[in-house]
């Protein structure tokens, strides 16, 4: 008998999670309106994928998600010009169709229904960096 790892409840949970205060990009670098696929590679010593996020951006705020189906657990989309979203409105898993708010990363259709994505709670400092918020 096989034992899988419980499934994450907290973006932290996640393998490779980022420490807080890593910067994850330039809000310069994620257009208004856009949903960016990013990877942050895993240590060397390690095998498997890196920590994978998304970026969405509205005006100057910034929300972060774990790119991680809360239905079926794959990334969201395979690349970049796979991902399907509505700016400002849903992403969608390109697996099974799985929407989400991109508000709050809660379910808006499909079979995650009382989950969500992952939030990444995040901060953009004086120098225009996305960086992972510190603890509270």
């Amino acid at each position: 008998m096989s034992t899988h790892p419980p499934e994450p409840q907290h973006w932290h949970q996640v393998p490779h999670a980022p420490a807080p205060g890593t910067v994850l990009s330039m809000l310069a670098a994620v257009a208004d309106g856009q949903a960016l696929m990013q990877e942050l590679q895993a240590p060397a010593e390690t095998s498997g994928p890196g920590f994978r996020y998304l970026l969405l951006r509205s005006g100057t705020t910034v929300r972060a998600y774990v790119n991680r189906c809360a239905h079926f657990g794959v990334p969201l989309a395979a690349r970049q010009d796979l991902l399907l979203f509505v700016p400002h409105t849903s992403l969608t898993c390109n697996v099974h169709y799985a929407r989400y708010h991109w508000s709050d990363g809660a379910c808006a259709s499909g079979e995650c229904e009382g989950v969500g994505l992952l939030p990444i709670p995040v901060i953009v400092d004086a120098l225009g960096q996305i960086c992972v918020a510190p603890s509270p």
